[in-house]
């Protein structure tokens, strides 16, 4: 069994065997184990838009995710298992995390038994890049398809709230907010099975 936390209920975790959902009714916050984790915390307020944007009527804090990131890590270190977040997220710094390599393979995140990697969801089915930070602490560290997936679309290039259109004379689709952030089902398939080997 593996605990599936910050997920959507009706997303690509929902109604798999094996998987118990934590959605925002259930608030992952509260997790207390026992099963290991795959967690995909909040990213909005870490990223390079953490302050709402250009067009933002309200000015925002940067790390304020009401806890969010700090219990999922906590999550992971306690009952292991594997967090995503977006490369670059300010999140790893602020929680004194060690930024992994941009083109690829596992190195010590922590001091608690933590290690991090970048990998590139475009290798897994990702429509756009998608460049992602992993930690995980006591699963099995894979060796996954490092370095930029080619002939995929930047996310900041490609995504829009909500609807999809050919891009302005290059033919592509642009893919809407939810396409954008939802994790393809290999790539979830690959953090469920690492969590499901959890040797802690």
């Amino acid at each position: 069994m593996v605990a599936a936390l910050f997920v959507l209920a009706d997303g690509p975790y929902a109604d798999l065997p094996g998987v118990e959902v934590w959605d925002v009714r259930r608030d992952a916050r509260r997790y207390a184990g026992p099963y290991p984790v795959v967690a995909h915390p909040p990213c909005e307020r870490w990223g390079r838009y953490w302050h709402g944007g250009p067009s933002a009527r309200v000015r925002r804090v940067k790390g304020d995710d009401a806890g969010c990131f700090a219990a999922a890590l906590a999550a992971v270190r306690t009952y292991g298992g594997v967090l995503e977040h977006p490369a670059d997220s300010a999140a790893w710094r602020a929680h004194g995390l060690l930024v992994p390599p941009r083109d690829g393979g596992w190195v010590n995140a922590d001091f608690v038994g933590g290690w991090t990697c970048c990998v590139d969801q475009g290798h897994y089915g990702h429509p756009a890049q998608k460049s992602t930070w992993l930690y995980a602490v006591g699963v099995p560290l894979p060796s996954l398809r490092w370095g930029r997936a080619q002939g995929k679309r930047r996310l900041d290039d490609g995504c829009h709230p909500g609807w999809r259109e050919a891009g302005r004379g290059v033919g592509r689709l642009r893919i809407s907010a939810r396409e954008c952030s939802e994790t393809p089902p290999a790539f979830r398939d690959l953090l469920l099975r690492m969590a499901a080997a959890c040797r802690s």
